[in-house]
């Protein structure tokens, strides 16, 4: 009987040790989910590599470990989001999330600002290839400039013609403009509506253009050619890429996680990545960002 007490006492401690054992591991557990960001980009290519190598590599080294899920599809991220299969996303402009709510009664949230692909207006070339002009000063009266006739960037080129002091407009920036937007043109520009995929092609029979960086890389469009680009500033803040979560990602469990990719995501070395990577066509846009000269 005595021996029997003993052996359950020992059975007892025994039990103990393996229930302490496994609440441990189970803590444990947590605490690496936590530390643990689902992190969705658009598929990596040369400009984004780079960058997510440096941001992965930052993260690690303040015990946050970052696991990229790649899509193929734009429309995919924020529904990935919304559903809890991510943690957080970096592929889109503010515009993009907030037209995405609108139209999937979603409730993603801008978590922190990253970068800006600076649309930019280029000269009108002549036959030999040469700029027509090297300053947005020498647009003459009446010129003729094109520009993307899609609601978005429309509306972004015509901020961008009015950042360069072309014209005004009655909207402010964050609004979409139009042409009828349009209240002062002092040179009386004719500014001309065609579809993003062609504006490059325009070049040669135009005084200038704006082409999205998509279509001007892919048309081999020379960027010494550049007259004027986007500013980090007020007409273009709804065209800043972003960090999206869900909206109560601050009171989550992985809220330190997501401050901390946030961390080191805005720094000094990430910018230097951003600016290399894509051969200065990206710009780091959140505040104090470190522009290269």
């Amino acid at each position: 009987m005595k021996l029997k007490k003993v052996l359950g006492l020992a059975g007892l401690a025994l039990v103990s040790t393996f229930v302490l054992a496994a609440c441990g591991s189970k803590s444990d557990s947590a605490a690496s989910d936590n530390n643990t960001l689902k992190v969705g980009i658009m598929t990596l290519d040369d400009a984004t590599e780079p960058l997510w190598d440096k941001v992965t590599e930052l993260a690690k080294e303040e015990g946050v470990t970052l696991e990229l899920v790649e899509f193929t599809d734009y429309t995919q991220p924020n529904a990935a989001l919304q559903n809890g299969e991510i943690d957080v996303n970096a592929f889109q402009h503010k515009y993009f999330l907030s037209n995405w709510n609108d139209e999937n009664k979603g409730t993603v949230v801008e978590a922190a600002d990253t970068l800006l692909s600076p649309i930019r207006l280029f000269s009108g070339t002549e036959g030999n290839g040469d700029a027509k002009y090297t300053d947005v000063k020498d647009i003459p009266d009446g010129a003729k400039i094109s520009v993307p006739n899609d609601a978005s960037n429309e509306s972004r080129a015509l901020y961008l013609l009015q950042s360069a002091g072309l014209l005004k407009l009655d909207v402010s920036g964050n609004e979409l403009a139009t042409i009828k937007n349009i209240s002062s043109n002092p040179k009386n520009l004719d500014v001309t509506e065609i579809s993003a995929e062609q504006t490059a092609s325009t070049l040669t029979s135009v005084d200038a253009a704006v082409i999205n960086n998509s279509y001007a890389q892919s048309a081999n469009v020379n960027y010494d050619t550049t007259l004027f680009k986007e500013a980090v500033d007020d007409n273009s803040d709804q065209w800043v890429n972003i960090i999206a979560a869900q909206k109560d990602w601050e009171t989550s469990a992985k809220s330190d996680a997501i401050k901390t990719l946030i961390k080191v995501y805005q720094t000094d070395e990430v910018a230097k990545v951003i600016q290399d990577a894509s051969n200065g066509v990206d710009i780091p846009a959140w505040d104090g960002a470190k522009l290269q000269d």
